[in-house]
């Protein structure tokens, strides 16, 4: 990682992401999960204040060593155990079927192979695990979406790999996960870079 993506990137990501809107929708999300959770894109910790009371150890993969720091005060308060692992993210080093949920949110448009990692996510989860997934992506609608082609080599200069034009409910499907819910629609702010996907999936 360069320095502006680990140094600027990650307190940049952090200031703009705390926001409500984002707060909202992260409480959403994760109100249904329970147990030991596994977290890939942990970032600067932003999703747990919205755990509920029911999880009780969370493993956290992100190979941004300022978003760890930045996630300290967070981690202090959070009432469960948080353990880093290691942030290759073509394997996970966890055994399989071992924890109860996976969470990802704002973190697919940056894997550098998407398909991969959510196959590593599917490896580690239960049988009757579930992954938990709050991405922005490619539009249904198509106007929006070939803007968001024209502008991703730009996202992902500014972005540090994100890309706005990952359809993300067929990166989850191929990577061997069947579909339960997935809501699809825009949140505030400008329509190519607004587009999310709501949604659980479980092991196929």
């Amino acid at each position: 990682m360069g320095w502006y993506e680990d140094h600027i990137l990650p307190r940049c990501i952090d200031w703009v992401m705390r926001e409500e809107r984002f707060s909202l929708l992260r409480k959403a999300l994760l109100a249904e999960v329970s147990g030991t959770i596994l977290e890939v894109g942990f970032g600067s910790g932003l999703n747990l204040p919205h755990y509920p009371a029911q999880v009780t150890r969370l493993y956290a993969l992100d190979p941004s060593l300022t978003g760890r720091r930045l996630a300290r005060s967070r981690i202090e308060d959070a009432p469960f155990p948080v353990e880093f692992i290691n942030p290759q993210a073509d394997r996970i080093n966890l055994p399989d079927q071992s924890v109860d949920a996976a969470v990802s949110t704002w973190t697919v448009c940056t894997l550098p192979d998407p398909v991969s990692v959510l196959r590593e996510i599917r490896r580690v989860l239960k049988t009757d695990g579930r992954y938990f997934l709050l991405e922005h992506g490619l539009s249904s609608e198509g106007g929006v979406a070939r803007f968001q082609q024209i502008w991703n080599p730009v996202q992902k200069w500014i972005g540090g790999g994100c890309h706005v034009n990952r359809k993300i409910d067929s990166l989850v499907t191929a990577s061997g996960f069947h579909i339960e819910s997935m809501k699809k629609f825009y949140m505030e702010g400008p329509k190519f870079l607004a587009f999310l996907y709501q949604g659980i999936a479980r092991p196929g």
